[in-house]
């Protein structure tokens, strides 16, 4: 059985692979598709919209949130595999 501070050290290890990974889509999405491939997507229309534009102003906003949902979702099984959730603990008055 694990101690508990290597439990720890391999939670926090993983936490920070998932922050590293949702952070580096959010910049490719908001810095690339808004900025870098602008002209690129201007080809396309989103709504009337430019792509290039649409995700300069709304598109990195929306991915941001999902972002935070898969994060969420993520944190949730890590807690849960390494027993660090609630789930399993009863509250008393």
């Amino acid at each position: 059985m694990k101690s508990q501070k290597s439990k720890a050290s391999a939670y926090w290890r993983q936490n920070l692979i998932y922050l590293f990974i949702l952070l580096l889509i959010w910049f490719a999405v908001s810095y690339g598709a808004g900025i870098l491939f602008k002209e690129q997507l201007d080809q396309f229309q989103i709504g009337g919209f430019k792509l290039g534009f649409w995700f300069a102003q709304q598109g990195s906003i929306y991915v941001f949130v999902i972002l935070i949902f898969i994060y969420v979702y993520l944190m949730n099984r890590l807690d849960a595999k390494y027993g660090f959730d609630d789930s399993d603990k009863t509250e008393t008055p």
